[in-house]
């Protein structure tokens, strides 16, 4: 592993684990349907980022489920993430619809 990848992959846990604070720090304070769904977005993301340094290492379990030939944590973990910030948007839309 040169040094680029290594910076590239401390990076990745340093501001994923800060954003991933940060939020869970924000979901102790509010109890917003939207902003609880954002918080759940950004651990997932956090839980993305952990998952791909540790196929890195080649610490995984991707042969344990499939779907297709792609295993089934790395096919489900982007979709529960974008699913999530999905959601937040749609409750931010429809709660500010009503507004104008």
């Amino acid at each position: 592993m040169d040094s680029g990848q290594t910076a590239y992959i401390l990076c990745q846990l340093v501001f994923g684990a800060a954003a991933t604070f940060l939020a869970i720090m924000l979901w102790s304070k509010t109890r917003d349907a939207a902003w609880m769904l954002i918080v759940m977005g950004t651990i997932f993301s956090y839980i993305e980022i952990v998952y791909s340094i540790l196929g890195l290492f080649g610490i995984d379990g991707s042969n344990l489920f499939l779907v297709g030939s792609v295993p089934l944590i790395s096919f489900a973990l982007p979709l529960l993430r974008m699913a999530f910030f999905i959601a937040a948007f749609i409750v931010m839309i429809k709660r500010n619809s009503g507004q104008n």
